[in-house]
């Protein structure tokens, strides 16, 4: 079910549930380690604290310390520099009951010093002596009774083995404290309890937790942002360009909302731009497809009518020489019909393989001379006295380099070439001249035929156009409008006219773009 859930959700929808697991992840990781980060800094501190009560312990052995309320008293009085930087230190012997706590004593050395000087005091200021030593007392630092946790770590098992440590919130102040063993000469004397004021762990965790949280804020805040460009201007246009898709193919007239994007310069604008353009291709297609069959369809009913009339005529007739001439119409029909499929199929042929072939860099003019040389060989088998000629003055030694398939483009100059010579007459001459205009190749062939009758001579470019009505079976009218279609996919365009009044003759100009 998750799996069909990725499959059919959005990419929007897969980044933000993909973006909750990293949240909730990265949350279970913050959460277990927030509540490491208060343990460890605590075992750090007690960390501390062990040394202090091993250097204790140490000194109360080298030194032979009784473990009594004196003994014990008089050494911390004594040891004072062992706790300097602490906050309270207790001592408590076996039975948990109170030798000594350093918050009872005050271990400035100017206190217990002896003092020469004798200060004698009247009886009716005795009260106010109380008052300020009251006073004094109150000044101090309010104590708290660790005896519990003492009694309470004197009943674990393997206590000569663990300490016990405490992280306790007292008097709104945060306590950290440390309690183990007296050990002399390998036997329990009694235990230590080692305090400590520890805000400062608070104030860390505290500062610790905020900071996480500010750069959880801050990436929550980056996502969304970015959530919403992708959205934007990623992700809604990927939906107006499906919905377009669909339209196409459901032959939805609404499909212009995608075009908002093509002033884009970003691979969306290219993207809505391409399959635009792909679109218009496609409906292209299909219309030429349209309207070739229904040419192709109309082009063969015709001999097919003259064929069918003839054959019916024929079964009638019995004059030899009327038979002779319906037979030669009937050939002439199946001729027109074969060359009709033939010229088409290999038509579509070529249109397919032009659209799958790489173009590469040719040099026209090795292209020309390679064709002109095989026409000229055929036409002189032939017995054809029809001369090809090639002008190449202009160019001063230039290249015709342009982009393309080289088969192709040997295709075109024979399909003019073979244009020219079916209309040039016995004796006549082909020219053909190549230039270098602006940013194109030009290719000129002039012939010296008859030239074109019509009056709007890009008819001839048309499927199935043919103004040579005596050589009906030859051909197919599909010549220049194939090459007509393999100049435009190779981006060049094409020019049918007659050659001046002062000459007689058509003139076909090529041109296609110079690749440099």
């Amino acid at each position: 079910m998750q799996s069909n859930f990725f499959k059919s959700s959005s990419i929007l929808r897969k980044f933000l549930v993909f973006n909750l697991i990293v949240f909730l992840f990265l949350g279970i990781i913050t959460f277990l380690y927030l509540q490491a980060i208060k343990p460890d800094l605590i075992q750090n501190r007690s960390d501390q604290h062990s040394m202090i009560i091993d250097n204790t312990s140490n000194h109360i052995n080298r030194l032979n310390i009784e473990f009594t309320k004196e003994g014990i008293t008089e050494f911390l009085l004594s040891a004072r520099f062992l706790f300097q930087n602490l906050d309270r230190v207790q001592l408590y012997d076996l039975n948990s009951n109170l030798l000594a706590d350093t918050d009872t004593l005050d271990l400035a050395q100017d206190i217990f010093a002896p003092s020469e000087s004798i200060q004698e005091t009247s009886i009716d200021k005795s009260d106010e002596s109380l008052d300020v030593n009251k006073k004094l007392v109150s000044d101090k630092k309010a104590t708290f009774n660790t005896e519990s946790f003492v009694k309470e770590y004197s009943k674990q098992k393997n206590v000569n083995k663990k300490k016990l440590v405490i992280g306790e919130t007292i008097n709104n102040s945060f306590y950290v404290m440390t309690i183990n063993t007296i050990n002399f000469n390998g036997e329990n004397k009694g235990y230590i309890v080692v305090s400590e004021i520890a805000n400062d762990i608070l104030v860390a965790v505290e500062e610790r937790k905020n900071f996480i949280l500010r750069s959880v804020f801050l990436v929550a805040i980056v996502i969304l942002i970015f959530s919403v460009f992708l959205n934007k201007y990623i992700l809604k246009p990927i939906r107006s360009l499906v919905l377009y898709t669909k339209a196409i193919k459901e032959k939805d007239v609404k499909i212009g909302k995608h075009e908002k994007y093509f002033l884009r310069k970003d691979e969306v604008g290219q993207l809505s731009r391409s399959l635009n353009a792909m679109t218009e291709d496609l409906y292209k297609r299909i219309n030429i497809a349209e309207t070739f069959s229904s040419d192709l369809a109309h082009e063969i009913r015709n001999p097919l009518t003259s064929l069918k009339g003839a054959a019916e005529v024929l079964e009638n007739t019995l004059d030899n020489e009327k038979r002779k001439k319906l037979i030669k119409v009937i050939s002439h029909d199946v001729e027109r019909i074969e060359r009709l499929i033939t010229d088409y199929s290999q038509m579509l042929k070529d249109e397919a393989s032009l659209s799958r072939a790489k173009m590469k860099k040719i040099d026209l003019s090795h292209v020309i001379s390679s064709v002109v040389e095989d026409f000229n060989s055929d036409l002189l088998n032939l017995d054809k006295n029809i001369k090809i000629k090639i002008n190449n003055s202009k160019l001063n030694g230039s290249k015709l380099n342009v982009l393309g398939v080289e088969s192709k483009l040997e295709q075109i100059v024979a399909n003019l070439l073979d244009n020219a010579v079916s209309f040039s007459p016995t004796n006549g001459k082909i020219s053909i001249n190549c230039n270098l205009k602006k940013d194109n190749v030009q290719l000129i062939i002039e012939d010296e035929g008859p030239g074109f009758n019509e009056k709007n001579i890009d008819k001839v470019f048309n499927r199935f156009y043919s103004n040579r009505p005596e050589k009906f079976g030859e051909h197919s009218g599909l010549g220049l409008n194939i090459v007509k279609n393999i100049i435009e996919l190779h981006g060049g365009s094409i020019i049918a006219s007659n050659q001046p009044s002062d000459k007689k003759g058509a003139r076909i100009e090529v041109l296609l773009p110079i690749y440099k």
